[in-house]
């Protein structure tokens, strides 16, 4: 690039530094302040396993989970010692990915520089984003693999050309390899015949072409989704997926029964982390302007198909599943964004009508950087990352109570659960201790015999997770408590008493 490029470039790469900049330091700042969730702490075991181990590569599978976002975490394990910091980091990078593609996406449909930086803002400070990009999670990941099938997609239909399908079928076939929902971005690709050129004389001859070279991107995804068939549990999937949404045949013998229910569910959430003032400027993009019609159908589109979806089909819903979905809504509020600032034509009033608008995502940003406890953020992803059992506080202070203990000899941990928070944590960090020895037990009606002997001949220790009040006839000394920000939960390091057994 010339130094006359780079000068009447100037604020167009300053912009981007600072929004790169920013974006790190928003997601880097206290990035282990929450706690190891429930799920972060299966994934990160399974890619700690499948490092040491490469006959269980396809370990995720076992819980019919698709193996991507496991096996780039298994790479970050490699590069960045602590487990935990290791996956959240992988999210963090496809956080960036995503902020960069939403840039690419909103230049290419409106040509527009301060249209494509303000929905790269958007996302920098969009508290869905937030949340995921800090978290070992896959959600983060799949948002990535949408918006950039969504880029590739009018990108094939734009210019019909074999290395745009060829990266395009690459790209879905990533997005299928991280979570299910990447199948959507196939099902919805005919969305992007929106931007065809219908008026083309030729364009029958260029819709065939078009459909030819989806199908060979679908192929091709397809292809690289078969690597899962190589696992003995590739199976699992479908019977995974039966848990979160209805089957078709389960669907139809109830095909309206939950419609209201998850409608209200889901739209509560968008807009708990949306706000109304963003969603109504998404929405207004569609309806006061009619400039660039089609682009802003396919973008609403996007996110709406989805989202009906999982309306319709949804059984089992977390907030997170419609983030991916929420992505292209932040390009339209860009839009409607970049029109009233064409009207009042001043820097200040602009930038004054944005932190009107901007205001409450801004300090619910500010909320979960420094004060997590106190953020409103929608109440189930407040729950389970923040104030309840699935949080957990207290995993590093047992670690370390566990590794001064085993300096002076073997000892044995007993857990609260088999799979999930406890006795996963633990043994991220303590798996290769030679000294420590770990095992769950689930339910925890009375002390297993394995652990009473155990304490016969070691030091023996009990972690409680979820038992709000532990029997007190319990051979046990409390050691440590570790409170949650919700009092009714705490996690309990017992000692299993060796006197009480004789």
């Amino acid at each position: 690039m010339s130094v006359l490029s780079i000068k009447k470039h100037k604020w167009k790469i300053i912009t981007a530094f600072v929004l790169i900049a920013l974006y790190f330091f928003t997601r880097l700042v206290s990035l282990t302040q929450l706690p190891i969730f429930v799920d972060e702490a299966i994934y990160l075991r399974w890619a700690q396993i499948a490092k040491n181990d490469a006959n269980w590569r396809f370990i995720s599978l076992t819980d019919g989970k698709q193996p991507l976002y496991v096996w780039l975490t298994m790479v970050m394990m490699k590069l960045i010692k602590d487990p935990m910091v290791a996956g959240r980091f992988v999210s963090v990078l496809a956080g960036l990915g995503s902020m960069i593609t939403i840039w690419v996406v909103s230049h290419f449909l409106f040509k527009s520089y301060r249209l494509a930086f303000l929905a790269a803002f958007l996302y920098l400070i969009f508290p869905f984003a937030l949340v995921y990009d800090r978290m070992a999670l896959m959600e983060t990941t799949v948002g990535f693999f949408s918006v950039l099938s969504l880029l590739f997609g009018i990108l094939l239909v734009k210019t019909l050309r074999l290395d745009v399908t060829l990266l395009l079928g690459g790209v879905l076939g990533g997005g299928i390899l991280t979570k299910t929902s990447g199948f959507l971005s196939i099902y919805f690709l005919p969305l992007t015949l929106f931007l065809f050129d219908w008026k083309d004389k030729k364009r029958l001859f260029k819709l065939l072409k078009w459909a030819g070279l989806a199908l060979l991107a679908v192929i091709i995804s397809q292809a690289i989704y078969c690597i899962l068939r190589l696992s003995p549990f590739f199976h699992i999937i479908s019977q995974k997926d039966a848990f979160f949404v209805h089957p078709f045949k389960e669907w139809i013998t109830h095909p309206f029964y939950f419609l209201k229910s998850n409608f209200q569910g889901l739209f509560d959430w968008l807009i708990g982390y949306l706000t109304w003032p963003l969603f109504l400027l998404a929405i207004g993009s569609l309806i006061l302007v009619k400039q660039k019609i089609r682009e802003k159908i396919l973008l609403f589109l996007w996110f709406l198909a989805p989202f009906s979806g999982l309306v319709v089909f949804g059984k089992t819903l977390y907030p997170r599943f419609i983030f991916f979905m929420a992505l292209p809504l932040l390009i339209l509020v860009a839009w409607s964004l970049e029109k009233i600032f064409q009207k009042i034509k001043k820097a200040w009033l602009f930038a004054l009508v944005c932190l009107l608008f901007l205001a409450w995502p801004l300090s619910v940003d500010f909320q979960l950087l420094f004060y997590p406890s106190k953020a409103s953020i929608p109440q189930p992803d407040k729950e389970q990352y923040i104030t309840s059992w699935p949080a957990g506080y207290g995993v590093k202070e047992i670690v370390a109570f566990a590794n001064k203990k085993a300096k002076d000899g073997k000892i044995f941990i007993a857990t609260e659960g088999t799979f999930g928070l406890m006795p996963a944590s633990l043994e991220l960090y303590l798996w290769d201790h030679p000294n420590v020895e770990i095992k769950g037990f689930f339910p925890v009606e009375k002390i297993p015999e394995e652990v009473l002997e155990k304490a016969k001949i070691m030091p023996t220790y009990f972690v409680f997770n979820e038992t709000i009040q532990v029997p007190g006839n319990f051979p046990l000394k409390l050691i440590a408590e570790y409170p949650r920000p919700d009092p009714r939960y705490s996690m309990r390091l017992y000692q299993v008493l060796s006197s009480a057994l004789k």
